[in-house]
């Protein structure tokens, strides 16, 4: 089992631009005085005229103004709007991936379920789209031309995509997952969570969260779980 943690800890600990959320594990860059503080007066105007005005509401002008950062410098750190929202997110990413890894950590050290952890951490990303929607949507957004894939390549997607190798491995070792190309899966699996799709079951079909888990749990987990022939 150690091995596994070990794995969900240490793959791709390295952050892939300066402000990208690390992997757990990995170590932020030692930033200057004087940059430090202009991020942190960035990210702080940012939230407020998000809060004021909404996320859509607010372009990178209105931001640099506000926070008296020069274009060039605010340009320099964020290349557009999604890379800003994406910093906003890390604090809440990170207490997630923590949450996670608390869980799959217990689990291992008692031999439970490796598909509960599953379970777990497809619930627990549910609740972190719902509670982070209008950030996650304008990261989305950004996503486009040369960009669209930037989702896939960025720091918190690779976490969530790794933990679920992770577990899908556990899960074939211990017998409860009949075999499959788990690396294949881990993006199938993260897929129903893209936050275009979540919001549209949510607001347009009027899908309750709970009813997303439930079905997501159904389709995915249950559907991996091995059967008597499987271990024949």
């Amino acid at each position: 089992m150690g091995s596994v943690m070990e794995g969900w800890e240490r793959n791709g600990a390295r952050p892939r631009r300066r402000d990208a959320l690390p992997l757990a594990g990995g170590a932020q860059r030692v930033e200057r005085r004087d940059a430090a503080e202009n991020r942190r007066q960035v990210l702080a105007t940012a939230r407020r005229l998000f809060a004021e005005q909404g996320v859509d509401g607010v372009n990178m002008d209105d931001i640099a103004r506000e926070s008296g950062v020069g274009k060039g410098t605010l340009y320099r750190r964020y290349a557009h709007k999604g890379e800003l929202c994406q910093a906003l997110l890390d604090d809440n990413a990170r207490q997630a991936q923590a949450d996670v890894l608390a869980r799959l950590r217990d689990d291992a050290a008692t031999g439970a379920s490796a598909l509960a952890g599953l379970e777990y951490l497809l619930a627990r990303l549910a609740v972190f789209n719902e509670t982070n929607a209008p950030l996650l949507s304008a990261v989305q957004d950004a996503s486009c031309g040369r960009r669209r894939n930037l989702r896939y390549r960025s720091a918190p997607y690779e976490w969530q995509r790794l933990t679920v190798v992770g577990i899908l491995r556990r899960a074939i070792a211990g017998g409860e997952c009949a075999p499959v190309d788990v690396d294949y899966a881990a993006d199938a699996i993260l897929a129903p969570l893209d936050i275009d799709l979540f919001l549209f079951q949510r607001n347009e079909r009027g899908f309750a969260r709970e009813r997303i888990i439930a079905s997501l749990i159904h389709l995915l987990v249950d559907g991996l779980r091995a059967r008597p022939a499987d271990n024949r």
